[in-house]
């Protein structure tokens, strides 16, 4: 099973920056997006053969995720059940046969840490959320979590140290989902691989020289380690600020 995640910063710009060239090239089972930034009435996408999924921002232009899939699954829900956490569509669960797929777009902490607290109780909502989902079979978590966990996961991390996606604080939350049953798939495969970046600033030519960091993943509950045969990211594949990346789950 080939499943791709992509913040597509926008998925009508997107498309104008040849996202149905990779969507159609990726040939994938289950493609997940972040940030689509719409209500799905302001598009009109023709994807054959793929069941579509959204989940749309009470405010217009933000946040925003989409599931699209090969296989119906058997449920799909919306939202984390918390009612303070699901007006800006950052979660979309789709239940198959052996396991929960979660597409997520966490929210960022902003400059300054100025939305820390919310991201904080954010955090703690969605791992009692995502340890209820495990309870009942395993968990697949992708998508734009908004934090590089470790200093090989961003090109300068002193100078960042402190910043949205590298404070103590959110990387204290990745290390708690880490130990609470979960696992990278990409640094469980590849543990030493460094400049492996996910997202670049617009600014200071960050993408010509890779300065970049790691903030998409593919996670999934220990229990389907076994069955991970690879997790790529697409380095190469423009469109967005982020790049896509994907995960092959075999069995």
């Amino acid at each position: 099973m080939h499943l791709i995640s992509w913040n597509v910063n926008g998925l009508r710009a997107c498309l104008g920056k040849g996202f149905l060239d990779f969507f159609r090239a990726a040939d994938a089972d289950v493609f997940c997006l972040q940030e689509t930034k719409l209500q799905p009435h302001q598009i009109e996408l023709e994807l054959p053969g793929y069941h579509q999924y959204w989940n749309s921002a009470e405010k217009k232009g933000y946040s925003g995720t989409a599931l699209f899939t090969r296989t119906a699954p058997q449920s799909v829900s919306y939202g984390i059940g918390a009612a303070q956490h699901d007006t800006e569509g950052r979660v979309i669960t789709a239940e198959f046969s052996d396991f929960y797929l979660v597409n997520c777009y966490t929210p960022n902490a902003q400059r300054g840490l100025a939305r820390l607290d919310y991201r904080m109780a954010w955090e703690d909502a969605f791992f009692v959320y995502l340890k209820a989902l495990e309870a009942q079979k395993p968990v697949v978590l992708c998508g734009d979590l908004n934090v590089a966990h470790q200093e090989i996961d961003l090109k300068n991390p002193k100078s960042n140290r402190g910043n949205a996606g590298f404070s103590d604080e959110e990387r204290a939350k990745m290390s708690r989902l880490l130990a609470g049953g979960f696992t990278d798939t990409f640094r469980q495969l590849y543990p030493e691989r460094t400049g492996a970046y996910t997202w670049w600033s617009y600014l200071y030519h960050a993408r010509e020289n890779n300065a970049g960091w790691r903030i998409d993943y593919f996670i999934v509950s220990n229990a389907l380690v076994p069955q991970v045969g690879d997790s790529v990211i697409h380095a190469d594949v423009y469109g967005s600020d982020h790049c896509p990346v994907e995960l092959i789950l075999n069995g």
